[in-house]
């Protein structure tokens, strides 16, 4: 089997469109429980690697570069293992374009996947918080956390639509390419760079975010977490959950489906189809 060019790689994004829309809720929920889980876990572990790389600003990009690599692991889970992942399913709107899918059935799948990964997020964020891992590297690595949320929750509305927009234009390129492969080497290979990319480039994930500012949010309540991450007391303040969903999650997931659906699912489709 050759892998797929890509006129070929829309029909088989349109054909498996229709059948994640076809999902039943207790599958989907499921799959997306699992997917917000990847993602978080690759979250946590990116973290991991880099905090200390994070927490000084002349090694703040090698930091980046470090936590990409580790990153991609997420979406290769979702992809290889299963799971229902929303940002990639934004993707489902070139089978809408198709008239393969319904708007509503479409909307049914983002609506039930996008739960399944919050949950799938906040059970990891609150394994990690009482693993007691927080405290690795003398609190760094809780500080780091911290660090890191208060400044999602701390962009602007256009700024974090913007970066979503920027992030899902590369994941679901990342999930363009799994698809035309067809080795699993080649599925990872697709993966691995293109999230390296985004990850390295300080772009926004929705679905990442669901762990990373719960985490944080998680982590604040620990006094010298909060000191040591040398955030300022109007970012701190802005770390709260209504901060998260209004300043981040809800600007964000709108850059996503721009980035993803549009920039990448319609743009193909009307290459390939309507031209």
């Amino acid at each position: 089997m050759k892998p797929l060019k890509p006129a070929e790689i829309l029909d088989y994004t349109i054909e498996t469109g229709v059948t994640k829309s076809d999902g039943s809720f207790l599958k989907l929920l499921i799959l997306g429980i699992m997917a917000g889980a990847f993602i978080a876990f690759a979250a946590e572990g990116s973290n991991m690697a880099a905090f200390n790389l994070f927490y000084q600003p002349a090694t703040y990009g090698l930091g980046k570069v470090l936590a990409g690599a580790v990153f991609g692991t997420g979406l290769m889970l979702v992809v290889l293992c299963g799971g229902e992942l929303f940002t990639g399913n934004t993707l489902i709107l070139a089978a809408v374009c198709s008239k393969r899918v319904r708007l509503f059935t479409m909307f049914r799948n983002w609506i039930i996947v996008y739960a399944g990964n919050l949950i799938g997020s906040l059970l990891i964020a609150y394994m990690m918080y009482h693993s007691g891992l927080f405290a690795s590297g003398g609190d760094v690595l809780g500080a780091v956390t911290v660090k890191i949320a208060a400044y999602k929750t701390g962009l602007s509305f256009s700024q974090a639509f913007i970066l979503g927009i920027m992030c899902n234009w590369l994941v679901c390129l990342a999930v363009w390419l799994s698809y035309g492969a067809d080795t699993m080497t080649g599925k990872i290979f697709g993966i691995f760079f293109p999230i390296w990319l985004f990850i390295t480039s300080g772009f926004e994930h929705s679905v990442a975010n669901m762990y990373y500012i719960p985490a944080g949010i998680l982590a604040k309540a620990n006094e010298h977490f909060a000191e040591l991450s040398h955030a300022s007391a109007e970012a701190l303040n802005n770390l709260t959950w209504s901060g998260f969903f209004i300043h981040n999650l809800i600007p964000v997931t709108l850059g996503n489906i721009v980035g993803g659906g549009i920039f990448v699912g319609i743009a193909y489709w009307f290459v390939y189809k309507k031209a």
